[in-house]
C-alpha cells in the first residue's frame, strides 16, 4: 500500500515530517462526522472497543504516532468513550527537540494538533507487545506499568485495532523490547477466540510486508477480518515526501472526501475496493492492499463497525481506477524513507554548526549499519549454504497461501543468534527474516547461525573500514537536482536504487 508521507511545514526555517496513511484514511474518513457512532451503533447490547499502536520511537518515525493520534481524535468524535481506547505509542515526538511546535503532532498538512488529549496507557518502556497481548485478552494480572487498561470485551462486542509501524517478513516492531511475531499474534487470537469474548474483530495493519502477518495463519473461522497495506512480500510506499516535487496536487483531497460515503450501505468489501484503488493496486511501484481472515464479514456494513452519519445517506462517489494513479506521485520504498528523513536533517542543517557535524554523524553511522548487515547477511548464507544456493535463498519466496515459515520458534532463534554475535537488524535489517525464515525452512539450527554469523560479522568488522566507499543508495532523494547529487563537504553519494542495484553487491 502507499503510505503517505505527507510534510508538514510548519516555517520557512523549519519542517516536520508527518505521514497519513491512504489505509488508514479510508477507515478514518469512514468515521469522520458520525459524532454518535461507536456508543449508539453497538450490537445487540454489545460495545465497541479500540485498540491503536504506534510500534515504532524516533522522530524520523513521526508519521506512526501521528496516525495513532488522529485515530484517537477521530473515535473520541464518534462517540467512543476513553474507557473503550487503548492506546500504545513511545510518546518521544510531540515535545522532541527537533519538534518546531512543541506539544503538537500534525498528520497531514498544515493539519490541526491530534495530540491534545490522547490517552498515556502505554508509553516509553511500557509500549511493549507483552502488555499489548494482557490488553487484548483482558488479562490485568499480566500488565506490567501503564494505564492498567484492557479490552473488557464480551460475546457482543466488536474490536477494532489499528497498527502502523515498520514491518518486516514475519513480524512488526514495537518501540520498547521484542518484536510482534506473527505467529504469537495468531495465538493471542486463537485464546481470545475460544474464550468467546468478541462478536468480530477488523486489524488493519500498515507496514512492509504486512500481508506475512497473516498468509497462512489466519483461519477463516475467527470472526476476525484483516487488511493489510501491504502483500508478504513487498515493502510498503511513500508518496508526498519531505522536500518532494512537485508538492502535493490539490487532489490530493479526494483522499478525505470517502468521509462522505453513506456508511449505513457501504460494506467493508466496498471500502476495500475503494483503498484498493487509491493506491493503485495494478501497478508494478505501488504496494497491494491485501484482505485475510473470515471473508464473510466483508458483507458487514460500515456502520457495524464504525457507525453513520445521516447526513450522508445516499451519498456515492465513483471514481474509476483508471483515475487515481495520475493523482499518486512517485512512490519510495519506506526503508528509503527513512534515509530520506536523515538526508534532509543533515541538508538543511546550518553548513558549520554543531547541528550539521551531528546530523552528518547520524548519517555516516546509519551507513555503515546498512553495509554491515548487508554484507554479513550474504556472508552467512554463502558460509551455510555455498555460494549458488545462497544467492536463491536470498530470493527464494514461499508460494501464496502458504506461511513464512514452518518453525516460528527456529525463526525467532536465529534472529537472536544473528543479534548476539553481529547486532540488532534494526529497521533496516529486518528486510533479510525472509532469508532467514527460509534458513529455516533449508534445516539451520541456532548452534549453526551463531558459528556462521561468528565467522562473517569478525571478517565484516575487520574489513569495513578498509573498503568502504562511502556510498549510501537512495532512490530519487532530491527530484530538483537529478538521480544523483555529491556531497562535498561528507564525501557520500547519493544514488538512485535502480541504479544502485547494478553495482550494490555487499
Amino acid at each position: 500500500m502507499v503510505d503517505y508521507l505527507t510534510c508538514k511545514m510548519t516555517s520557512s526555517s523549519s519542517s516536520v515530517y508527518g505521514y497519513a496513511t491512504l489505509l488508514f484514511l479510508a477507515f478514518l474518513s469512514s468515521i469522520t462526522q458520525s459524532q454518535k457512532l461507536i456508543n449508539t451503533t453497538s450490537t445487540a447490547g454489545g460495545k465497541q472497543w479500540a485498540i491503536l499502536v504506534a510500534g515504532s520511537n524516533g522522530y524520523e518515525n513521526y508519521r506512526h504516532q501521528a496516525d495513532v493520534c488522529h485515530a484517537y481524535q477521530i473515535l473520541r468524535k464518534g462517540g467512543l468513550r476513553d474507557e473503550n481506547i487503548i492506546v500504545f505509542m513511545y510518546d518521544d515526538i510531540a515535545f522532541n527537540v527537533d519538534n518546531p511546535r512543541p506539544g503538537i503532532i500534525i498528520n497531514k498538512p498544515f493539519g490541526h494538533d491530534v495530540y491534545a488529549g490522547v490517552p498515556k496507557d502505554y508509553t516509553g518502556e511500557n509500549c511493549t507487545v507483552d502488555n499489548l497481548f494482557a490488553v487484548l485478552l483482558g488479562n490485568k494480572s499480566a500488565l506490567t506499568g501503564g494505564s492498567g487498561k484492557v479490552v473488557g470485551s464480551g460475546p457482543n462486542d466488536n474490536i477494532f485495532i489499528y497498527y502502523a509501524d515498520h514491518g518486516a517478513a514475519g513480524l512488526v516492531g514495537m518501540p520498547t523490547g521484542n518484536d510482534l511475531y506473527a505467529k504469537d499474534l495468531i495465538e493471542v487470537f486463537k485464546k481470545k477466540h475460544e474464550a468467546k469474548s468478541y462478536k468480530s474483530m477488523v486489524f488493519y495493519l500498515e507496514a512492509c510486508e504486512a500481508g506475512s502477518m497473516f498468509e497462512g495463519l489466519l483461519p477463516s473461522n475467527w470472526s476476525i477480518y484483516a487488511v493489510t497495506a501491504a502483500n508478504a512480500e513487498e515493502s510498503s510506499y511513500g508518496i508526498y515526501c519531505p522536500g518532494d516535487y512537485p508538492t502535493p496536487p490539490q487532489n490530493f483531497l479526494l483522499a478525505w472526501e470517502i468521509d462522505l460515503h453513506d456508511m449505513s450501505q457501504e460494506t467493508l468489501q466496498q471500502q476495500y475496493e475503494v483503498v484498493r484503488r487509491r493506491t493503485g493496486f495494478d501497478y508494478e511501484d505501488r504496494s497491494h492492499v491485501m484482505q485475510y481472515g473470515n471473508m464473510e464479514l466483508i458483507k458487514d456494513l460500515l456502520s457495524v463497525y464504525m457507525g453513520t452519519n445521516p447526513a450522508n445517506d445516499n451519498y456515492t462517489v465513483n471514481i474509476g481506477i483508471e483515475a487515481y494513479p495520475s493523482m499518486i506521485p512517485r512512490a519510495f520504498d519506506q526503508r528509503d524513507a527513512t534515509l530520506l528523513y536523515f538526508w534532509h536533517r543533515y541538508s538543511k542543517a546550518p553548513d558549520g554548526s554543531d547541528k550539521k557535524a551531528e546530523a552528518h554523524k547520524d548519517l555516516l553511522r546509519l551507513h555503515s549499519h546498512i553495509r554491515h548487515v548487508d554484507r554479513s547477511i550474504n556472508h552467512i548464507a554463502a558460509i551455510l549454504f555455498g555460494d549458488e544456493n545462497a544467492a536463491n535463498l536470498m530470493k527464494f519466496v514461499r508460494p501464496s497461501g502458504q506461511p513464512l515459515v514452518d518453525d516460528w520458534d527456529c525463526l525467532k532463534g536465529l534472529v537472536k543468534a544473528y543479534e548476539k554475535q553481529c547486532g540488532a537488524l534494526s529497521w533496516y535489517g529486518k528486510k533479510y527474516t525472509r532469508v532467514i525464515a527460509n534458513m529455516c525452512n533449508g534445516g539451520i539450527e541456532v548452534e549453526q547461525m551463531t558459528v556462521a554469523s561468528t565467522k562473517a560479522c569478525l571478517r565484516n568488522n575487520s574489513t569495513s573500514a578498509s573498503d568502504d566507499d562511502g556510498t549510501i543508495c537512495i532512490w530519487g532523494l532530491d527530484p530538483n537536482q537529478g538521480d544523483r547529487e555529491e556531497w562535498n563537504e561528507s564525501s557520500i553519494d547519493i544514488t538512485s536504487s535502480k541504479e544502485a542495484k547494478k553495482h550494490a553487491n555487499p
